[in-house]
């Protein structure tokens, strides 16, 4: 398989700056998948990008996690597609998602792991007193905010900062460094590995 056929998903739950930024930087996208109706969807039909709404309705302790991943991974193969980049996805996959995909699920979270894992990590950065935040790049696994780290862009904290003044700066940092990364990324595979609908060569 030659480089320029890798097939990159973007998986989005919300406005999508940084699908945008990824547009904009010529990434391989070949779908963008959300979890929900939202504006990056709106984002990916406009830019003419094939699109799966793989819904989410249960948002209770019995959302069965496995069937929702299984279903998002067969869409996954059946697009051919190889490497995925997490785009403020709101939905924690269940293993089977890396069974499929392991080592090639993207995701950024907005602190310098692993310090302040979570959801409110700007948040707590403040709390803790931290002087200097960002963002870190890392290959996604079952474990929350615990992959291997590809890469990490640090932002101070200015005194005045509120968490959303800091997260809108890390943010502005990961629509500029995110698509450079997945780029260096798709790059950097071995030709020996890349994947096929899902299956590791």
């Amino acid at each position: 398989m030659k480089k320029q056929e890798i097939k990159l998903a973007v998986l989005v739950s919300g406005v999508g700056t940084l699908l945008e930024a990824m547009c904009k930087a010529k990434l391989p996208i070949a779908l963008v998948i959300s979890d929900r109706e939202c504006r990056g969807l709106e984002i990916a039909r406009e830019a003419h990008i094939p699109t799966e709404l793989v819904k989410r309705t249960d948002f209770t302790k019995s959302f069965d996690r496995v069937a929702f991943t299984l279903k998002t991974v067969d869409v996954l193969r059946k697009r051919k597609i190889d490497v995925i980049a997490m785009a403020g996805y709101m939905t924690v996959f269940s293993q089977e998602m890396f069974d499929a995909y392991g080592g090639r699920v993207l995701n950024t979270h907005p602190s310098l792991l692993p310090a302040f894992k979570g959801a409110t990590a700007v948040a707590d950065a403040l709390k803790y007193g931290a002087k200097l935040t960002g963002f870190t790049v890392h290959i996604a696994t079952k474990d929350l905010d615990a992959g291997p780290i590809i890469a990490q862009v640090s932002v101070p904290v200015e005194e005045s900062d509120t968490a959303e003044t800091l997260h809108e700066r890390i943010k502005k940092e990961e629509r500029l460094m995110y698509p450079k990364i997945i780029a260096e990324f798709i790059n950097d595979l071995p030709p020996t590995k890349q994947v096929t609908s899902g299956i590791q060569l």
